[in-house]
């Protein structure tokens, strides 16, 4: 049987993918620092918002009794992992000039979503959603052949994002709270590199004086989009949410051709097209179930 959308979980994805996808913009602002002291930041300024955040709703408990939890307190080191490797190499594409290459990654991983579904959590398609996989897979591969060579960056980032989608649906804890947890987990490492870099006179946030104001927002572009992402996760069946993520990708794609003026070839275009006639096809047979949900 078909799962109905959950409106609330929709709309909290699709919010996600729109900031990941503008993402690029803020990223190349500050490609004058290096790709780990960024991926730096991004953890030592998300900390104070989600604590302001979770103490202002809620209090700290759930978050606290994630370390007397050892199997959960396992995965969601497991999820810190993940995310910090793909925060490092999607944030190195980006100001490195292969912001095209890294929205192929978000391409491929909605496809990886779809599988894991699949094959992990029993999840099933109708028919015209399978032929919308079908076209998408069939662009995908064609963008892969037109490279050249094997895509490390855009498999690398399609491979962490879809693991941390699946083990956060399968962690019983909130999206905020998992996402402070994962946070705190994170922040010894990035304050020890940021301090080891201060000591070896190697730190470049204070470089330029505009970057002090653009440092501290990392903090926002890191949290929002992952706390709404790991809400959708949890309401929305994977396979849906593959296909509903492409919207990242397109964006950041746009981003790279037409702001970035990065190369992009019109063979390019023809593989992107049938990605793009997928995922229209996928969402108006999906978003046909939304009246269906109370």
């Amino acid at each position: 049987m078909s799962v109905p959308i959950d409106r609330r979980g929709a709309w909290c994805a699709l919010t996600a993918f729109f900031i990941w996808g503008v993402s690029p913009l803020f990223f190349k602002a500050l490609a004058w620092l290096p790709a780990l002291e960024i991926v730096a930041h991004r953890v030592l300024w998300s900390v104070p918002l989600l604590a302001l955040w979770i103490g202002w709703r809620q209090g700290f408990g759930v978050a606290a009794g994630v370390f007397s939890r050892p199997r959960l307190l396992a995965l969601l080191c497991l999820t810190t992992m993940l995310t910090g490797c793909n925060w490092l190499l999607y944030v190195w594409a980006i100001v490195s000039g292969h912001t095209v290459e890294a929205s192929l990654g978000y391409f491929i991983n909605p496809l990886f979503n779809v599988a894991l579904g699949a094959l992990v959590l029993g999840e099933r398609l109708r028919r015209l959603q399978w032929c919308a996989v079908t076209l998408a897979a069939t662009g995908v591969i064609a963008r892969v052949a037109l490279l050249g060579h094997l895509p490390w960056i855009a498999l690398g980032l399609a491979g962490t994002f879809g693991l941390y989608g699946l083990l956060r649906k399968r962690a019983p804890i909130d999206s905020v709270n998992g996402l402070f947890v994962e946070t705190l987990l994170a922040l010894p490492f990035a304050a020890g590199f940021l301090a080891w870099s201060a000591s070896q006179h190697q730190l470049h946030g204070g470089g330029r004086g505009w970057g002090l104001l653009l440092i501290p927002l990392a903090g926002l572009v890191t949290t929002v989009p992952l706390a709404l992402f790991a809400e959708g996760v949890r309401r929305l069946p994977l396979s849906t949410l593959g296909l509903l993520q492409y919207l990242a990708p397109t964006l950041q794609f746009v981003c790279a051709v037409l702001i970035f003026h990065e190369a992009f070839s019109i063979g390019q275009l023809g593989s992107f097209a049938l990605i793009w006639t997928g995922l229209a096809l996928y969402s108006w047979d999906a978003w046909r179930t939304l009246p269906r949900v109370a």
